[in-house]
C-alpha cells in the first residue's frame, strides 16, 4: 500500500477486513486452521462477510470441539488452506487486516502460507487488542468478549470465525469516534503508528515555553487552532468540538507521530472558538486549503460530492448518480459522501418503484426489456397510458429520498409476502434484504424534505454559547457571522427571500459544494442539536426569529 495513500486517505473512509481464525490448538507452528471468518468494512459500515470451515488435515481436538462447535463432520468435507486461498485473498483484497490479538491470527496465516508455498499478504494491519489498551486503560479485561459486553456490543456465535470477526468488526467501528475526537488520528497512516506507541498516562515535556503559554490559554470550547513555526508561517490546522481536550492530546506522552512532530516543530499555538463543532468543521476545510500547511496532509483538494438526480426534465424521469449539481431543473438529493451511499440508495429505489432504468438512447428504441417483464419498470418505452403512474412513482420516490420510507417499506413486505406464498423463496429473501437496507437507511440520509435545489430553508445550531445559523437557498448556503464569509452576506440573502428578490443566477462553487457536504453529513448526525425552520412556512424574518427553540441573545 503506497505510503501517500497511507497518509492522504481518512480512517474512517478505508477498507478494513476484519478476519478470526478458529484452530486445532494455540500454536501458529504446530496446530492447523478449522474455520476462517471475514468481515469487510468500507467507509465506516459493515458491507460484506465470508466464513469458511478449512479441513486441517487432523482431528480436532475434543477441548476445541467444546469450545468452538466444530466438529470433525464439520470440516470433513470442506477445502484444504490451499483450496480456500484464493477466496481468501479475493475478499481482502486491498484492504487493511484487522484482528483482535492480532498476532495470533497473522501466526496461524504465515504458517498455512508457507506450509502450501503460497505467498503471505503483505497487507497493512491493525491490532484492536492494541488499541483497546490504549482507548479504554480502566478496562480490567481487554478480552473480545469483555470489550463487546462494556461497548454494548452484541456477540453472536462465540468462538466461530465469523462471530468473533463481527464483534471485532463492531468494536472496531466504535473506537472510530474516539480515535479521531481524542487522540488526533486523522489518516490511516497516524491510526497504523498510534497502535504502536506504548500505552502511558506519563506528560510528555513541553520544551518551548510559548507553547505552554499559549496552551494554558485554550478554553474547553468548540474551534479551530494552528500550530505556527518562529518564521510565523502556519504548519498545521486543526478542529475540535473541545479545544482543551483536542490539544492537550499533543503533549502526551503517548501522542502519535504526527502530533510530536507538530509540537517539535512548533513555536506558537494559535486558535479561534466556534460557536459548534460543526462551524469548526468547516473553517478548518476552509483555512486549509487558503493556507496550505506543510503538515497538513488531508483535505487540501475538493472531494467529489456525489448526488442523486431525478431528470425531471425528461417526461418520464429516471434517477442516476452524479457528481455534478447544476441548476438544470432537475431534482438533486444528497451530497452523500461517497458513491456507495449514493449507489446504495439508487439501488433501493430501483428495486422498491418502477421508473424506468435506461439510458435514453436504449429508451427511444422502444423495446420492451426484463425489466419490465419482472416488474420493476413499468415500461413507459412501449406501455401507453402509465404517464398517471409513473408521475405517482415518482412522486413516491421524491418521498422516499426526503426520508418517507413507509410507503417503501409497505409495498415491499407487501411483496415479500406474495412471493413467499407463491413459494419463490429465493426472491422473497432478496426483497427482504431491500426492506433491512430501507430500514437501516431511515433518517440517515437525509434531513430535508425536498432536494437541495429546491430547499430553502434556515437551520438552527445549538451552540456552545451562541448559536449557529446556517440559511440554504436552492443549493447556496450561507453562514450567519461565519469569520471566512462577509458578515453581510447572511442578513442579505435572508432579506432577499422575503423580499422576493433572490438571486438564483449564483455560480456555486467548489467551496460551496463543500460546505454542503460537510453541513448536512454533520446535521444528520446531530439532529437532536438542530432545527429545520422552511422558510415558506414564515412571512417575515421576526416570524422565522419567534419560532427558535435554541435560546440565543442575538437578534436578526
Amino acid at each position: 500500500m503506497k505510503e501517500n495513500y497511507l497518509e492522504e486517505v481518512q480512517f474512517e473512509e478505508a477498507e478494513y477486513c476484519v478476519f478470526d481464525f478458529e484452530t486445532t490448538g494455540m500454536s501458529g507452528r504446530a496446530d492447523k486452521v478449522i474455520q476462517i471468518g471475514m468481515v469487510k468494512i468500507r467507509n465506516g459500515k459493515i458491507t460484506d462477510t465470508f466464513m469458511s470451515y478449512i479441513n486441517p488435515g487432523r482431528q480436532i481436538p475434543y477441548f476445541i470441539t467444546k469450545l468452538t462447535g466444530i466438529t470433525n463432520a464439520d470440516v470433513e468435507n470442506a477445502p484444504y488452506f490451499d483450496e480456500v486461498y484464493s477466496k481468501i485473498v479475493e475478499f481482502i483484497g486491498d484492504s487493511v487486516l484487522i484482528a483482535h490479538n492480532l498476532s495470533f491470527d497473522q501466526s496461524f496465516l504465515r504458517h498455512e502460507c508457507a506450509a502450501a508455498e503460497l505467498e503471505y499478504p503483505r497487507n497493512e494491519s491493525v491490532c484492536t487488542l492494541r488499541l483497546a489498551r490504549k482507548l479504554y486503560p480502566n478496562l480490567p479485561s481487554k478480552s473480545l468478549g469483555n470489550l463487546a459486553k462494556s461497548l454494548r456490543i452484541r456477540h453472536r456465535d462465540v468462538h466461530t470465525g465469523l462471530g468473533d470477526s463481527m464483534a471485532a468488526a463492531k468494536i472496531m467501528l466504535k473506537m472510530f469516534p474516539i480515535l479521531r475526537s481524542e487522540h488526533n488520528v486523522d489518516s490511516l497512516s497516524d491510526l497504523i503508528s498510534f497502535q504502536n506507541y506504548p500505552a502511558s498516562s506519563k506528560p510528555y515535556r513541553i520544551i518551548k515555553k510559548k507553547l505552554l503559554d499559549d496552551y494554558s490559554k485554550i478554553p474547553d470550547e468548540p474551534g479551530i487552532y494552528n500550530y505556527k513555526n518562529e518564521k510565523g508561517e502556519i504548519l498545521y490546522i486543526g478542529k475540535a468540538k473541545s479545544l482543551k481536550n483536542r490539544l492537550g492530546n499533543y503533549f502526551s506522552n503517548n501522542a502519535i507521530r504526527k502530533a510530536k512532530d507538530i509540537v517539535r516543530k512548533a513555536s506558537t499555538l494559535e486558535f479561534r472558538k466556534t460557536n459548534s463543532e460543526l462551524t469548526a468543521l468547516l473553517s478548518e476545510a476552509e483555512m486549509i486549503k487558503i493556507h496550505n500547511p506543510k503538515l497538513n496532509k488531508m483535505l487540501k483538494k475538493y472531494p467529489n460530492s456525489y448526488y442523486l438526480k431525478l431528470n425531471t426534465s425528461d417526461k418520464f424521469a429516471s434517477l442516476e448518480v452524479t457528481t455534478k449539481f447544476q441548476f438544470d431543473d432537475c431534482d438533486y438529493y444528497g451530497p452523500y459522501p461517497n458513491r456507495d451511499t449514493a449507489g446504495s440508495l439508487k439501488d433501493v429505489v430501483d428495486r422498491t418503484f418502477k421508473l424506468k432504468e435506461c439510458k435514453e438512447k436504449e429508451f427511444k428504441r422502444s423495446r420492451r426489456c426484463y425489466l419490465a417483464d419482472i416488474e420493476r419498470c413499468l415500461a413507459p418505452c412501449t406501455e401507453s397510458g402509465v404517464a398517471e403512474d409513473y408521475k405517482n412513482e415518482l412522486n413516491q420516490v421524491h418521498e422516499f429520498l426526503s426520508g418517507h420510507n413507509q410507503t417503501a417499506v409497505e409495498r415491499l413486505l407487501n411483496r415479500m409476502k406474495e412471493l413467499s406464498a407463491a413459494q419463490k423463496y429465493e426472491e422473497a429473501a432478496s426483497v427482504r434484504d431491500v426492506v433491512q437496507s430501507i430500514l437501516n437507511q431511515i433518517n440517515k440520509s437525509s434531513i430535508l424534505s425536498e432536494p437541495i435545489n429546491r430547499a430553502n430553508v434556515l437551520i438552527e445550531v445549538s451552540g456552545a454559547g451562541a448559536n449557529d445559523y446556517l440559511l440554504l437557498l436552492e443549493g447556496n448556503i450561507f453562514i450567519r457571522n461565519y469569520f471566512l464569509q462577509k458578515q453581510d452576506v447572511f442578513n442579505t440573502a435572508l432579506d432577499d427571500y422575503f423580499d422576493g428578490t433572490i438571486k438564483r443566477e449564483r455560480l456555486i462553487t467548489e467551496n460551496d459544494l463543500e460546505k454542503l457536504r460537510i453541513s448536512l453529513s454533520w446535521l444528520v448526525k446531530n439532529k437532536n442539536k438542530i432545527k429545520v425552520h422552511y422558510l415558506n412556512n414564515y412571512g417575515s424574518k421576526d416570524e422565522l426569529g419567534a419560532a427558535f427553540i435554541f435560546q440565543s441573545n442575538e437578534k436578526f
